[in-house]
């Protein structure tokens, strides 16, 4: 599973940072860096998505 982060949604609130701080980092610009690899934790990935208060995450 991949996760994408739609940057121009994110408004930084972290959440997916707060979840998953090995996996998500919230830029000096306020928005998201998901991780462009494929990630194995789906059960932490469907948290992290559901999580986002702006729906700015989805998994492909």
């Amino acid at each position: 599973m991949r996760i994408t982060a739609d940057r121009t949604r994110c408004e930084g609130h972290g959440m997916c940072e707060a979840l998953a701080p090995n996996l998500f980092r919230v830029g000096d610009d306020g928005i998201v860096e998901p991780p462009t690899d494929t990630v194995g934790d789906n059960d932490l990935l469907q948290l992290v998505v559901d999580s986002c208060p702006v729906e700015a995450l989805r998994l492909t």
